[in-house]
């Protein structure tokens, strides 16, 4: 029977504005068109207050990762931030331990790297920020990266290339769970033009 899953969005300094409010939006507007909200979304990041994003946005985010709800989707968003975040033990040590019970695991941009880090995408096929390429390679050399897909599922692992495809990842997550129709009409409400056939 479907229910409502625990959405949960990792913030930090320097994250890529639409690479998590893109799916934001997705995601929450999935809910006017579910029978059920299918999702409950929220932001969270390591430390208590405002994260500054990339570009100056200022944002509070809904928990800090001690008290953060356990996630039934875990989404990754990227941004010049991911360079810091994947040398931070705490963050990288909380994304493993979400990751054993998560039903999803997501990632937009270079959210991608922190999941190499934490080990999570060996031996599965992965894409990310197509000025990342080389550095997902490098930081995760048992994964195939592929430079020309806006997103790969692997199942259990979504990956998304750059920024505006999280957007389209987003949408796809949403017609696995909820059906294609839940997803073309959240497409429509939002005005976008998604096109399922564009990733694999």
């Amino acid at each position: 029977m479907s229910r409502t899953r625990n959405l949960a969005i990792l913030l930090f300094d320097e994250v890529e504005v639409l690479d998590f409010c893109g799916p934001f939006e997705v995601f929450s507007a999935a809910n006017r068109f579910a029978e059920l909200p299918a999702f409950h979304v929220f932001t969270v990041a390591e430390k208590q207050g405002p994260v500054l994003t990339r570009g100056g946005l200022s944002v509070n985010p809904h928990y800090q990762l001690a008290n953060c709800p356990k996630p039934d989707l875990l989404l990754v968003p990227g941004g010049q931030g991911t360079r810091q975040e994947m040398n931070n033990p705490t963050v990288i040590a909380w994304i493993k331990q979400a990751a054993v019970e998560a039903e999803l695991l997501l990632s937009v941009c270079t959210g991608a790297l922190l999941y190499a880090k934490a080990g999570l995408l060996d031996g599965l096929e992965t894409t990310t920020h197509q000025g990342a390429i080389d550095l997902l390679r490098q930081t995760a050399p048992r994964t195939v990266v592929h430079a020309d897909r806006r997103f790969v599922d692997n199942g259990r692992v979504v990956c998304s290339a750059g920024i505006a495809a999280g957007i389209d990842m987003s949408l796809h997550v949403v017609g696995r769970m909820r059906g294609e129709k839940v997803a073309l009409e959240t497409a429509s409400y939002m005005e976008y033009p998604y096109n399922p056939s564009h990733g694999a």
